[in-house]
């Protein structure tokens, strides 16, 4: 089940029960139906499934890029102020519930839901060898999803190993967010037993994955002693290191390799098109980060959206390689180059090197669409500093700076840069080092909530209302009355 190798499946197959066709597409009648109820009867039923669940993975090229957008990271950019105004809108805080992107977000991650949920509703029907790893991996991504939907919108309904139908929106609640992080919790540890340290095929979930999620979940709800024992234990496996080589681990040859936990599988299969971007099997975002109208080496021209500030890259110290990395400097690179490039709407000088288009890269269909480009979501360099974050929040300073230490001394290449300090001022260290090493990869925003500094870093962000989305206006009127706006919106 390498998602490299999979064909890619009807968008809607898994998130809407099965319903049979009055005629096929050469018009003859069909000789059998398949429903949701009567679809898994045999273990490649499950494993359809499951590949299905892991689809959903792909259309999150979206929450990470508005989760940079959102920062103090990168500026919306693209073509004009009206390019994607949803996008345009989160960048300024004026978005409001009738947002485009932020109903994507709202659609596609319930998707992912209702995939996983569609497993777990009929995972006693058969029994078969594998089955265990399959429910596992069901239900970390479910976990997952509810995650970003928990991230972006608060309180969300949920409905236990059952999908949604249509009318549950005006009978089922919001859970209030300590509710959600219980469920995200229990399908953690209860996937983390039956899934592989090391997963059958590339691309599927292994056990560390679980943990570092679990372990993400804690933290974001300040249960520092929890998360440093599940942190500690991806650690203290062995089974994961920082690769020596920073700069390759977002080329292609970098892919899946020993500093990643987890990746969001992409490939440059067709299939992709602007009314349908969720259906692409690619990297979308690294079409929309690409530098405008280019002409030159190494890289592929695209969209000029996410441009990372100046305050951003001046945030790095002199000597710390992960800026070439993070950031390229256009204007620098074409004068060593020759390249030449086109400037669109809040010019930086400035593009998010991680997730740009590397010519050869995609060779079939629209190449701003059906990028390779894996999402490295969850790293191990992450787990670190996550790791550093809750130790220091229990008083165990000196293992909280060794792993804050063994981040900064792959960027410097020496011990001279290591960091001495403890108590608040190594927090304030360890959470600067979270947006140097990870810059571009989408959590700056949620890290400057958690920890309640996004006031003082995003402009326009109002305390007491961007802390979350608003629910997409459509959800709140279909509800009829049930579900309640959320604050300011």
């Amino acid at each position: 089940m390498h998602r490299k190798q999979l064909k890619y499946f009807l968008w809607a197959l898994f998130a809407l029960p099965f319903t049979a066709c009055e005629e096929d597409f050469i018009g003859r009648d069909p000789v059998y139906s398949i429903d949701s109820e009567n679809y898994f009867n045999a273990p490649g039923d499950y494993e359809n499934a499951l590949i299905a669940a892991y689809d959903l993975l792909q259309p999150t090229y979206l929450n990470v890029m508005l989760g940079e957008i959102a920062s103090d990271n990168t500026l919306a950019g693209g073509e004009s102020a009206t390019d994607v105004i949803g996008i345009q809108q989160v960048d300024n805080m004026i978005h409001t519930p009738v947002n485009d992107q932020l109903d994507n977000i709202w659609d596609w991650m319930f998707a992912g839901v209702n995939r996983a949920s569609f497993i777990l509703e009929f995972q006693d029907k058969i029994d078969f060898e594998g089955k265990a790893q399959i429910l596992a991996e069901a239900r970390f991504l479910r976990a997952y999803y509810n995650f970003e939907l928990v991230k972006w919108f608060g309180p969300i309904p949920l409905k236990n190993d059952a999908r949604f139908s249509l009318g549950d929106e005006t009978t089922i609640p919001r859970s209030p967010v300590p509710e959600v992080y219980d469920a995200i919790e229990a399908d953690l540890m209860a996937a983390i037993p039956d899934l592989a340290a090391t997963p059958p095929q590339v691309g599927r979930v292994p056990k560390a994955a679980a943990q570092a999620l679990l372990g993400k979940a804690y933290l974001y709800q300040e249960e520092y002693a929890a998360a440093a024992q599940v942190l500690q234990a991806v650690i203290n496996s062995g089974n994961y290191s920082l690769s020596d080589d920073y700069d390759g681990i977002f080329e292609q040859s970098g892919e899946n390799g020993p500093g990643s936990i987890f990746e969001v599988q992409y490939t440059d299969a067709e299939g992709a098109g602007f009314g349908c971007l969720q259906c692409s099997e690619g990297n979308v975002a690294v079409g929309f980060n690409g530098i405008r109208n280019y002409a030159g080496p190494v890289f592929d021209g695209g969209f000029s959206f996410n441009v990372p500030t100046q305050e951003a890259y001046e945030a790095y110290e002199p000597g710390d390689a992960r800026r070439e990395v993070a950031i390229l400097d256009i204007e620098e690179w074409a004068a060593e180059t020759g390249a030449s490039y086109g400037t669109g709407y809040e010019h930086t000088g400035y593009f998010n090197r991680k997730y740009l288009a590397r010519k050869g890269d995609s060779n079939i269909g629209d190449q701003n669409l059906t990028n390779p480009n894996n999402y490295r979501a969850i790293r191990y360099a992450d787990v670190l500093l996550m790791a550093a974050e809750a130790l220091n929040a229990i008083g165990q300073d000196e293992l909280a700076r060794e792993y804050l230490n063994q981040v900064r001394r792959r960027a410097f290449g020496d011990t001279d840069h290591d960091i001495s300090a403890s108590g608040e001022a190594l927090r304030d260290f360890i959470l600067r080092e979270r947006r140097l090493e990870l810059l571009g990869e989408g959590h700056r925003f949620f890290d400057l909530v958690r920890t309640g500094r996004a006031a003082d870093a995003i402009e326009g962000f109002q305390t007491g209302k961007h802390e979350r989305f608003p629910v997409p206006f459509q959800e709140i009127q279909f509800s009829n009355g049930n579900w309640v706006q959320n604050p300011g919106y």
